[in-house]
């Protein structure tokens, strides 16, 4: 089967949107980071209704796991391809996964931070 690319702008956006919700949900259902970062969004989404945290929080909380969760997906997409070009052992395919997984931690960090300041008020 050879791809074809759509170019009506209407249908285009479409088959992009639908590759994009496919994309996530194999993310979703088979990365186990992804599950478990998946898992903690919706558990902070509950917290965020059982809390009542204001617009601006929910800005945050809603950005914090966006981006983790985004991250998570280029890291997910960079080790794909790497053990595709190259699927035995390389220092330099380890060095790039690396750092994309470290840029996944900047942004868990990151994530963490907005959730204790969001949150620990809560409970003091």
């Amino acid at each position: 089967m050879e791809f074809e690319k759509d170019n009506s702008f209407i249908t285009g956006r479409i088959k992009s949107v639908g590759f994009a919700v496919k994309g996530a949900f194999k993310l979703i259902t088979t990365e186990h980071s992804v599950m478990v970062q998946f898992s903690l969004a919706i558990l902070m989404i509950v917290a965020g209704f059982y809390f009542e945290i204001d617009r601006y929080e929910w800005m945050m909380q809603i950005l914090a796991f966006g981006l983790v969760l985004g991250i998570e997906s280029m890291n997910t997409g960079i080790e794909k391809m790497a053990d595709f070009v190259h699927p035995e052992f390389h220092d330099r395919i380890g060095f790039i996964k690396d750092i994309a997984a470290g840029g996944v931690l900047f942004a868990a960090i990151a994530a963490i931070a907005i959730g204790l300041l969001i949150y620990v008020p809560k409970f003091i």
